[in-house]
């Protein structure tokens, strides 16, 4: 029989678990195994920058913790997995999908992203949206373009009016 203790300290990891995949945007697992202490580093660091971070859990603990949320996400947690999340929905995506490109290591297996579960195919088309920065960018420009385009229309206007 397991130790009170023991078990006290594995319901706080499956609550912590419990609480990323409930308040963040993104939760990626994916596989890290054959990374070098530096390339970890070097991983989280681009995370970080991009508001997102990751963490390596059990995956039994894992697998409680969405069974209890009730995620079907437990075929996927075979072999070693991470937790990647972040707030920003496509930011962990982009930088785990950048990074693979460089390190055969990292494998994206499947993740949530804005409560709905994304195989791999899915997080590989997620990674070629625009950031959240670059789409208000767009919008933006979308509507500056209008306001000129109505303000040229007006001086034409006002420009006809007083010739006639």
């Amino acid at each position: 029989m397991a130790n009170v203790k023991i078990l006290a300290e594995k319901q706080k990891v499956i609550d912590e678990i419990k609480e990323r995949l409930k308040t963040h945007a993104s939760i990626v697992l994916f596989n890290y195994q054959k990374l070098t202490d530096d390339e970890s580093k070097q991983l989280r660091r681009e995370l970080r920058k991009s508001g997102s971070d990751y963490k390596i859990y059990k995956n039994t603990l894992v697998t409680r913790a969405m069974n209890d949320l009730n995620i079907e996400l437990t075929d996927v947690l075979t072999g070693p997995s991470a937790l990647a999340y972040g707030d920003d929905p496509v930011a962990p995506i982009k930088v785990l999908t950048d990074f693979a490109k460089t390190h055969p290591a990292v494998v994206l297996k499947a993740g949530l992203v804005d409560g709905g579960i994304a195989d791999a195919a899915k997080l590989a088309e997620y990674a070629t949206i625009p950031s959240r920065e670059g789409l208000l960018t767009m919008l933006a420009g979308g509507m500056i373009g209008i306001a000129r385009d109505l303000s040229i229309c007006l001086n034409l206007y006002a420009n006809q009016k007083e010739e006639n």
